[in-house]
């Protein structure tokens, strides 16, 4: 399963996104991957996440498999679409 978005921070995929993303991420048991430009990263890996350096308006591509998947996937648009709790 896959989903696509469009990061609208001001900031940017930061710190405090990305370790709300990571938090929610682990709670699943399903694979989690962000990929951004072709490049694949563990979306359970703050540094990982961080290192795809996704500014404002960055495309990114969640991407999970497993038993939970779906939910994951539902957890995490949730949390994007209201922008990590930040504005």
């Amino acid at each position: 399963m896959t989903k696509d978005f469009r990061v609208s921070s001001k900031l940017g995929f930061h710190a405090r996104p990305v370790a709300a993303f990571v938090k929610t991420a682990s709670r699943f048991t399903c694979d989690i991957f962000v990929e951004k430009s072709g490049v694949r990263v563990s979306g359970k890996s703050v540094i990982s996440l961080l290192l795809l350096a996704a500014g404002p308006g960055s495309e990114l591509t969640i991407l999970a498999r497993g038993e939970d998947a779906t939910q994951a996937l539902a957890e995490l648009e949730w949390l994007i679409e209201n922008r990590f709790g930040e504005e």
